[in-house]
Order: C-alpha cells, then structure tokens, then sequence
C-alpha cells in the first residue's frame, strides 16, 4: 500500500481571495486532503516545483515558508514510518497521529481547541473573547511570518513583543483609536489562564516554563461614569413622545436603575413571570448565575404599568424587545438556557446584544437632549444606582448584595446570606419620597398662614442673625 504526500491549493478561494494551501495523501489511487494553516495568491504558488518550493520569490518569506512545507512533509512521512512497522498505516490514522502531535506542541492548536470547547459547552459570552484572544494571536504570528507558535516558544521575550503589538492595534469599533489598555489586559488574561491550564490540567509544559512568572501586566484605573441626581431628573423631565423606541429605551434605562442596576441581557429577556403577586422582582442573573429577589419601589412598578395588557401570560416577555416565537423562547429558566444548542445560544447572544446596543445608541440621543455631557449607556445605570445609594448612607456590604456582585461570597462566608428584609429595607430607602421632611413643610407653611406682616418679619430677623453668627 504505497502512500505518497504532495501539496497543492484548494479548489475554491476563501473569504480574503486566497487560496489555502492543501497536504494531499494518496493511497491507491485514494486521496485525503489535509488543509495547512497557508494561504497564498494564485500568482505566488508553483504547482510543478520540486523539492516542496511551491512558494514563488514573489510571495512574502518564500524561502522561509518552503522550508516549513518540507519540514510539514517529513512529518507526515516519519509519522508514516513509524505506524508502517505495526502495520496500522494509513491516511485516517497518521492524520489523527499528527493532529495529536499537534495538539501537544502546538500552542495555537491548543488555544483554539479550547476556545471550540467553550463553544461548544454554550459558554457564547467567554468563546467571543477566546475567539478575539484567537485572532489577534493569529494576525501577530502572520505579521512575524509564523504560522504557528508551539509551547516551547512560549517565552517571557514573546509575550512582551505580543504585549506591545496589542499596543499598535486599532481598537475594531473605533478604528481612529487603538485598544484600550484594558482591553490588552483583558487579552493577556486570556492568555495567561490558557498557559495555566496546559500546566495543571494537561500537563503539555512544566510549571517553571510559564512565561508569565517573569512577565507582569496591568491595565489602568479608570472612573466608573455615574450620574448626578440633576441629570438624572433632566433625564426623568424630558419631552419624549409615548411609544416612541427613544421613550422606550428611557423606561428600560431608569427600571435597571431603580432596581438596583440590573443588566441589560437580564432586563431584555425579563417575563411577567418574574413579577410576583406581592411586588418582588426575581431573576437568576445570566453573568453569574445568581438569583436576585427584589422589592419593586413604586417608581419601578409605575414603569411596569406602562407595559402590562390584560391577558398577558405569565411567559410573554415584558418589554417590547424579544418576540415570544423565537427559537429559544420556550427557554424560560436559566437551567433551561443553559441546556440549549451551541449555535442556539450564539444567535440568542448576538440578538440581545444587537438589542443593547439599540438600546445605549438611544441613550446617547437622549443624553445629547438633557445636555449631558458623559457618554451614557445602559451599564451606567448600575454605577449611578451604586451612587445614589452611597450618598444615602447605604452600608457597603448592602450595595454589594442588591448589585449582586460575586465578590459579596467572600463576606457572606463568615457573615451569611444577606437576609432580603435587610436588602428591601437598603433598596426602599434610596428610593423613598421623604413624607416627613414633606410633612414638616406643610406644617411650617400653615403656622406662617397665621402670622402677620410684623410677626413674618421678626421671625426673619432672628433667622438672618443666626446666620451671620455662623
């Protein structure tokens, strides 16, 4: 069973106009074709030449790539080799064989076998960093003229030259800027739990060899955006016209905000089943999965007025953002979402987060009308509940519990569950109308009605001098 191995490109070109380039194996007369991580221009590939020197002088690196094709061959024909003496040879097995091989040296394979992983474990919102984690390794190898990066280059020197190739890379929604340093930090985070994971998991590089024991990163303190109480009533004093999507986004704003900042991808997917019968919101949060019970204040239940129709069902959503005929609809719990099809989620995520940016695009509108000058988006309802409950003398531990915050595990470990009385105390009273300061005024004004001109006037001289004193 005589095999033989040659390259050659693959019949249709790819999205960029390339055509990849293919390892062909024949076996009587069978041929499996394995695609490489090449890619090249009709014009820079000879398909006659020998020695594996397909690569024309035109194409980038030529002599460089050549040499990874015959390198990439020599495998191919060791592999061979060595599965021929236990008479297990052919094209299925070595393919696997060298997949394998791959996947322990390989770095890049590694990397991107895990990120399918998370795909296909539903996990959509941790994939697309994998994923952008994927892509900008893959745009710094080819700017280096490497297809591949494997374990054991992985070397502090690397990291710091990737590290600052991140730093000269445009920012892909703002293309005039390049990433924001968090953004890199985000990267290089990434980065780091993949190296760590191929130490303690899978065991693929000793733990010394870890290129981020000596290389250090950090991104950079920025201030959360919040909101000042005047801009949010300039907000709340707006003119909008009753239905309109501006009118809407304004409503789902101020309910995140009035219900301890909840997150658009829960708010967007919140049904009337998640009202109770006494004015309590639950949900579970799709971040982390943790269940928020909730006292509705009378400004959120004025909001919920808006949206509630006679007949409604207790699984229709509440606000007019998700059709209750999509694919995933029927997913109502969490649990039942989370067992839902990879590609489901991927459409479910790509959906909601279409919807948010709607949502934040509206929002700049109205700011732009209540001449505010902060970029306002939907998220900043969370920072600016955060305030408002700080400047009412909320304890810290309250505002961490209602903003349902993970880091508020680590108190609850010695202090225990936050009770929701304490909770629907905290939230009540950063929205409640102060009836007695009201009270006091009403009183004030019917005792001056009594007074005449001269009383008036002998009570304001007595105010006016304490006064100067101070």
């Amino acid at each position: 069973m005589a095999m033989s191995f040659g390259f050659q490109l693959a019949t249709q070109p790819n999205k960029k106009g390339l055509y990849p380039v293919v390892l062909r194996i024949t076996q009587d007369r069978k041929q499996k074709k394995v695609r490489t991580t090449f890619e090249v221009k009709k014009s820079d590939w000879n398909q006659n030449a020998n020695y594996y020197k397909h690569f024309r002088q035109s194409y980038p690196d030529y002599a460089k790539a050549n040499a990874e094709l015959k390198k990439l061959i020599e495998r191919y024909e060791e592999k061979n080799r060595e599965l021929a003496k236990k008479g297990e040879s052919n094209a299925e097995i070595i393919t696997l064989g060298i997949k394998e091989d791959e996947k322990s040296t390989s770095f890049l394979t590694y990397a991107k076998e895990r990120t399918q992983d998370i795909y296909d474990t539903g996990g959509i919102r941790n994939w697309k960093k994998y994923n952008g984690f994927c892509n900008k390794l893959e745009k710094f190898l080819k700017k280096s003229r490497k297809s591949d990066l494997l374990f054991s280059e992985l070397t502090p020197a690397f990291v710091s030259k990737f590290n600052s190739f991140l730093h000269k890379l445009p920012n892909e929604r703002n293309p005039n800027q390049l990433l924001h340093p968090n953004t890199i930090e985000v990267v290089l985070n990434i980065f780091k739990t993949l190296v760590n994971r191929a130490i303690e998991i899978d065991g693929l590089i000793k733990p010394e060899q870890n290129p981020f024991l000596k290389f250090k990163y950090s991104g950079v303190k920025t201030a959360k955006e919040k909101l000042s109480a005047d801009e949010i009533e300039a907000i709340a004093n707006l003119q909008l016209a009753e239905n309109s999507l501006i009118w809407h986004c304004r409503n789902y704003f101020f309910f995140s905000f009035y219900c301890a900042g909840i997150r658009a991808g829960d708010l967007i997917q919140l049904r009337w089943n998640n009202i109770t019968s006494d004015g309590r919101l639950n949900y579970e949060m799709g971040k982390n999965h943790k269940f928020r019970d909730l006292i509705l204040v009378d400004q959120a239940k004025d909001i919920l007025k808006l949206y509630y129709k006679e007949g409604v069902k207790g699984t229709d959503y509440i606000f007019p953002l998700l059709d209750n005929d999509l694919p995933w609809a029927s997913a109502i719990t969490q649990d039942e979402k989370d067992t839902l099809p990879a590609k489901t989620k991927e459409k479910m995520f790509a959906l909601i987060s279409s919807k948010n940016a709607l949502i934040n695009k509206e929002l700049g509108k109205i700011a732009k009308q209540a001449k505010i000058e902060k970029k306002l988006t939907f998220h900043i309802s969370r920072h600016s509940f955060a305030k408002v409950a700080k400047e009412k003398g909320i304890d810290n531990l309250s505002v961490k519990a209602l903003l349902g915050h993970s880091k508020i595990e680590t108190t609850e470990r010695y202090m225990g569950s936050f009770d929701t009385e304490r909770n629907d105390q905290a939230l009540a009273s950063i929205f409640e109308k102060d009836k007695e300061q009201q009270d006091k005024k009403a009183v004030l004004l019917e005792k001056l009605e009594g007074l005449d001109e001269q009383q008036i006037e002998a009570i304001l001289a007595i105010v006016n001098k304490g006064e100067k004193k101070e």
